[in-house]
């Protein structure tokens, strides 16, 4: 009996959004992919590493992160290739990721990876926790210097340079870092309530206090941390404001936060979603929430410009190309927007089709069957431009001749993706390209939730028909 109540809640969440319009076979294994993902997620983790670590390359690093008065700062994501932890685009990463787990958690339970994403997805949540002080009213944006980081290649566990830790305050502020985590520490308080009851409380708790203090201390962020500019410089923080009460209202009900969720709100069809830009999730969220057309028409305004026939490029073989940096990855997030759009009845059939285009193109569906996740699928790069997968197994020595070795990395760094082709899909698996073949933690988040949303339509058989590809390889 509960088996079967259990479906058809599944199925009447899938008739919520729209008719079901199945039909499809689905062209890769986005379960499969999914599992993989967390796997990247895994290999990025800072800090003293569980007992159930699933890769074995990888160890205990940076150790001796603290703050200026001794504060335990270990824990966290590595933000990319390099060793620096960006809270800024990590934050942004694991609102995406915990937005798509939410969504779709009959996805990560049929793919039997629901676990393992609460254990990869509340390493990070742990660290925003160490990182914010509601006492002192202050919050660690950034640990590691990302100069003398980026002058090391070698492995995190060799690290021997000085890792500065970087904060705002009530006097030097940063409502976008502070704004996105509070969206994440609420955002999994929803997550982790029937998971962790006390847990999700205790996340609650800290986003409800680090809003108030992003809301009540306005700035940007990388005005007040000038090493953070080089690197993730921001543009404004109205949409991360609006995507933290946002988040607050989904975990608390309480209309206030929606009220203030509104006066955020900026009437502009956003660029991508990005870690700098969050226009579109707030628009999506509004809408979700309040039903109102105007929020609609703007969600429909952004794909205007992203479907075929819109202002944004397209490859000969399919991909929607925003930037050479991270092709892949606003293709994917917008993808994942789409789907989520699509569950809250927003042109339904259309976005889901196009959102299953550009994931199967980043899959293998393109002119050279290659896939631009490492370890998924035949053909896949091996050299992605990574520290730790590029040093050989300790004891052997590492150094920055191994970042110039044409052979592939010692360690595959399963579930990655890379930046991914130029417009015209040429690309070449090569470790000193970081424009085209680095990985990031905000590169695979929308992708992973995009995955949930296409594992979840197969789940409930309603998955349509995806459109031929453009190209045969």
């Amino acid at each position: 009996m509960l088996k079967l109540l259990v479906f058809v809640a599944v199925v009447a969440s899938a008739w919520a959004a729209g008719p079901v319009t199945g039909g499809g076979h689905p062209a890769h294994n986005y379960a499969d992919a999914l599992g993989k993902s967390i796997l990247f997620y895994d290999a990025q983790r800072s800090g003293k590493l569980p007992h159930n670590n699933p890769i074995h390359w990888r160890g205990d690093s940076a150790l001796h992160d603290k703050g200026d008065n001794g504060e335990d700062l270990t824990g966290g994501w590595y933000d990319a290739g390099d060793n620096v932890k960006f809270n800024f685009p990590m934050a942004s990463s694991a609102t995406v990721l915990l937005w798509g787990m939410i969504q779709w958690k009959d996805a990560y339970q049929s793919a039997n990876q629901l676990n393992q994403m609460y254990d990869m997805i509340k390493w990070p949540l742990d660290y925003f926790l160490k990182c914010w002080n509601p006492h002192t009213h202050t919050y660690y944006a950034q640990v590691g210097d990302g100069n003398a980081d980026h002058s090391f290649w070698g492995r995190p566990e060799d690290m021997k340079m000085n890792r500065p830790a970087f904060k705002i305050t009530a006097s030097k502020p940063g409502s976008d870092v502070a704004g996105e985590t509070a969206a994440a520490l609420a955002a999994g308080s929803i997550a982790f309530k029937s998971h962790d009851h006390g847990y999700s409380g205790k996340l609650l708790t800290a986003a409800k206090s680090l809003y108030t203090f992003a809301k009540s201390h306005k700035g940007i962020y990388s005005q007040s941390i000038h090493n953070a500019a080089q690197f993730y410089s921001s543009s404004g923080y109205k949409d991360e404001l609006c995507e933290a009460a946002m988040w607050l209202y989904k975990a608390t009900g309480d209309k206030n936060y929606l009220n203030e969720a509104k006066s955020y709100h900026e009437n502009a069809w956003a660029w991508a979603l990005s870690w700098d830009d969050k226009k579109i999730a707030c628009q999506l969220l509004l809408f979700e929430a309040t039903k109102d057309n105007a929020y609609k028409a703007e969600v429909e305004g952004f794909f205007k410009g992203w479907l075929p026939g819109g202002s944004i490029t397209y490859t000969p073989c399919g991909l929607a190309w925003r930037d050479q940096w991270g092709s892949t990855r606003y293709a994917a997030n917008s993808a994942f927007v789409a789907l989520m759009a699509a569950d809250h009845g927003i042109n339904a059939l259309q976005y889901r089709k196009w959102a299953q285009s550009q994931i199967n193109y980043i899959l293998g569906d393109n002119n050279k069957c290659f896939s631009y996740m490492i370890g998924f699928g035949h053909k896949y790069p091996l050299r992605p431009h990574h520290r730790a997968a590029s040093c050989p197994d300790i004891p052997k020595t590492c150094s920055p001749n191994v970042l110039h070795n044409s052979g592939p990395s010692p360690h595959l760094l399963v579930g990655a993706l890379v930046g991914g082709p130029d417009a015209k899909d040429q690309y070449t698996d090569k470790r000193e390209d970081y424009v085209h073949n680095e990985v990031a933690c905000d590169y695979n988040s929308g992708f992973q939730s995009a995955l949930a949303g296409l594992a979840h339509l197969v789940h409930v058989k309603s998955l349509p028909q995806a459109d031929k590809a453009k190209c045969k390889c």
